[in-house]
């Protein structure tokens, strides 16, 4: 059961100043999650490495709504989902599995993302994936993994296999499931999981039509190259996010609390 929140100044002083900002943009990416409509009522996570030596990680408190999540009511946990952090909220620990199992294996992975979307699972159940058949999927095809489905992620040995097949890539395709993004800051991860969210509303549209345009290889091949430029760059996030916070500001500012 959700028990009532501490104060925010009470959780701020309790930890580091690079904590805090981490809690204010994964709260940030909670509430753009809900803005775009890729919520799952309570369910599905995301979770942000903590600065510093210990491997613990925020996560949101369970039983709230992605627009009730604050820097505050953020949870935070260890590889194993215990508490190790007391803000009056508890969280689920199975809910953890495909998190921890990317944060224990990547150290570039500080943020992890992971949404069960219409279009992102209906992408999952094709045959042939996300296909390169627009500019948004050919810029981010060669960063795109697939883990096959299990059932409901309940079993930590799961995540050995997880682990292995999304390898050094930024984003995964879990089978019948969903989509999942990697990120070395909340802000990186978020715009992968962008664009990969938008890559597939876009071919469920196209695939509706029953045909579509293929473009050429050499198109593809271009567009991947950019894509990794782009990418490496971290120009797309480091101009997009200051603007998508401006827009949380002005709707609704209480994630920074």
């Amino acid at each position: 059961m959700v028990q009532a929140l501490h104060a925010t100044s009470d959780v701020q002083t309790q930890v580091s100043a690079e904590e805090w900002q981490v809690r204010v943009d994964l709260a940030a990416a909670y509430r753009l999650i809900d803005h775009y409509g890729w919520t799952d009522l309570i369910f599905t996570h995301l979770s942000a490495r903590v600065p510093g030596p210990e491997h613990h990680f925020l996560i949101n408190p369970y039983g709230m709504m992605f627009d009730e999540v604050t820097a505050s009511n953020l949870v935070k946990i260890d590889l194993d989902g215990n508490i190790v952090m007391h803000n009056g909220y508890d969280v689920n620990p199975a809910g953890f599995c495909i998190h921890s199992a990317i944060h224990m294996s990547r150290e570039d992975a500080q943020a992890v993302m992971h949404v069960h979307t219409d279009d992102g699972v209906a992408v999952a159940a094709m045959q042939d994936g996300l296909l390169p058949i627009t500019q948004t999927a050919m810029v981010i095809h060669d960063e795109i993994a697939y883990h096959e489905y299990e059932g409901v992620a309940l079993d930590l040995g799961e995540r050995e296999r997880l682990v292995k097949d999304i390898g050094d890539k930024k984003l995964m395709i879990l089978r019948n499931h969903g989509t999942l993004a990697v990120g070395e800051t909340v802000s990186a991860c978020f715009l992968m999981l962008y664009n990969l969210e938008r890559a597939c509303s876009m071919q469920v549209r196209a695939m509706s039509s029953g045909s579509f345009y293929q473009p050429s290889e050499k198109a593809i091949e271009t567009s991947r190259k950019q894509g990794k430029m782009l990418m490496a760059s971290g120009e797309l996030d480091q101009l997009a996010w200051p603007a998508l916070l401006r827009m949380l500001d002005r709707k609704d500012a209480s994630f920074r609390s």
